[in-house]
């Protein structure tokens, strides 16, 4: 029988490499979600692509699957600003209603606890709920 701890970390590999493949798609729309105060704004939107590519085919793979769940963690720290000026500078996105750009702050914590589960060497969360 197949786990929920495995069909939900491919879900997040097959997730991360789909958002990473839309960067090369659609760089225009990360470039503008950019804090003015970064540099480089088309280079760290391939970068981060390209990190997430690999991060999220790394998850799937069993032996890389805990060190690729530590750099999604890393990364979706590393990429925090971005959503919190999102969200403070609704005025620039005005396709997106103000309070999505808010709950993607706490989406964004559900994903970073959600990679941490991966890096658990036992199911120590899930045997903690069935005492």
């Amino acid at each position: 029988m197949v786990s929920v701890k495995l069909v939900t970390k491919i879900v997040l590999g097959v997730l991360f490499i789909a958002a990473g493949a839309n960067h090369f798609i659609n760089p225009a729309f990360y470039e503008n979600i950019m804090p003015s105060y970064l540099p480089w704004h088309y280079a760290l939107v391939i970068i981060s692509g390209v990190a997430e590519v690999v991060l999220g085919v790394g998850l799937l793979i069993p032996k890389t699957s805990r060190y690729s769940a530590w750099g999604l963690i890393l990364l979706l720290i590393a990429i925090f600003p971005a959503n919190i000026h999102m969200a403070t500078h609704p005025e620039l996105y005005p396709n997106i209603p103000p309070i999505a750009l808010w709950i993607r702050l706490p989406i964004q914590l559900l994903l970073i606890l959600w990679a941490y589960w991966y890096t658990l060497r036992s199911n120590r969360i899930y045997e903690s709920f069935r005492r």
